[in-house]
């Protein structure tokens, strides 16, 4: 079948870690990423005509011709889908990820609209993460000592997160209804709700990093939100 193929210029293919994983809404760990550019300079740029061909039936209407960005929203969700992933994992650590050409126009723009969400969210740009779902009022020191999650409690059934908890990071203070599904959450091999506070063990955290962690958490919670979203569409030709 036909394929989009992610291409970058990255001069390796950092076999151990090629598993599409890339997304970080703590928007701190992008040393070791791949950066994938939508034009390089021996490939065919998506603003190229030649591209274009047998893509433009993709367009909802004639007032709208996709536009680069949302190949690279398509892309994000594509990638950001547990069933492409798990299906994929083998080939995904010793090669670049190939992206089945969208089915349907109204799968691709369905796909293009969530992929948005996601990037959006991992930038910290969407609204979104400005509405914090846990809380923080509890007076101290503010310094990171050994974070944990503690005093889990379920919650209804049908929620995204089967329980939510207490992520203390000092003896006496704690963030507060923090999903259990956000701080167990990986992003390739690491655990951004945890690694961020580990890595600041010793420091006091101010009032931005204290909002900052709380715009994690609704990043990570939303980005579970967003990835099962995906896998409820039918958008590979065959797979359901």
């Amino acid at each position: 079948g036909t394929e989009i193929i992610a291409r970058g210029k990255a001069g390796g293919r950092n076999p151990g870690n090629a598993d599409a994983n890339r997304s970080d809404p703590e928007g701190v760990e992008q040393n070791s990423a791949i950066v994938a550019p939508l034009q390089g300079a021996d490939d065919i740029s998506i603003a190229d005509p030649a591209f274009h061909t047998g893509l433009l039936s993709l367009s909802p209407s004639a007032t709208r011709i996709f536009a680069p960005i949302d190949i690279l929203d398509y892309i994000y969700a594509v990638l950001h889908s547990p069933s492409y992933r798990e299906k994929y994992k083998e080939f995904l650590k010793i090669d670049f990820p190939r992206v089945p050409y969208p089915k349907d126009a109204a799968t691709f723009w369905q796909l293009v609209s969530l992929g948005g969400e996601l990037r959006q969210i991992h930038l910290l740009e969407s609204p979104k993460v400005n509405q914090s779902i846990t809380s923080f009022n509890v007076g101290g020191v503010n310094v990171v000592e050994k974070p944990q999650f503690k005093n889990p409690v379920a919650v209804a059934p049908g929620s995204d997160t089967l329980s939510v908890g207490d992520v203390y990071f000092n003896d006496t203070q704690y963030f507060s209804n923090v999903p259990e599904t956000a701080w167990n959450f990986y992003i390739g091999g690491y655990q951004p709700a945890q690694k961020w506070l580990k890595d600041r063990k010793g420091r006091k955290l101010s009032y931005d990093d204290i909002q900052h962690y709380q715009k994690i958490i609704v990043a990570l919670t939303e980005t579970d939100r967003l990835m099962k979203e995906i896998d409820k569409l039918d958008w590979i030709e065959g797979e359901k």
